[in-house]
């Protein structure tokens, strides 16, 4: 069974989850209302096909609905990410390995929370797939930009 868009699993923290909840909210009842207000303003000033503010308004509104569904499809399927210490690499797992001799700390998480300056990668990306279901001890290839690279994971926590 091939899943879509709208069956597929958003792992992310309780905190980001939250987040995501409150900027819903504000789109829905703050930035919704104030682009009607806007198209509608546009439209008292009369002939649109040449009303900049009307057209720039009508953008405006199309990006939040879409934007509103998007959040409303990761809230919908999203999973809490449960931090549990485990033999195995998963989803929430916070990892120290060694790459050309530097010892490197990544958390994984889903696509929603990356920050690789802050060592967040995603569960989807290609160091996160290579990473799930490892233990410590167990080395893996990735391939990189800069070509193939080894990583040893040294501890889970």
């Amino acid at each position: 069974m091939i899943k879509t868009m709208d069956e597929t699993i958003q792992y992310i923290t309780s905190e980001s989850l939250n987040e995501l909840k409150k900027e819903l909210e504000k789109i829905k009842n703050s930035t919704i209302p104030e682009i009607a207000k806007r198209i509608d303003e546009a439209k008292q000033q009369g002939d649109l096909s040449e009303n900049a503010e009307y057209t720039q308004a009508r953008e405006d509104m199309a990006w939040a609905q879409g934007h509103v569904q998007e959040l409303e499809q990761i809230i919908a399927n999203a999973k809490i990410i449960v931090p549990h210490k485990t033999d195995t690499v998963a989803v929430g797992s916070t990892i120290v390995a060694t790459v050309n001799e530097k010892e490197k700390t990544y958390t994984i998480v889903g696509p929603q929370e990356i920050n690789p300056s802050k060592g967040l990668i995603s569960n989807e990306s290609p160091l996160g797939e290579a990473f799930i279901g490892h233990r410590v001890g167990d080395s893996v290839v990735v391939t990189t930009p800069a070509g193939k690279m080894k990583y040893t994971i040294t501890q889970i926590k």
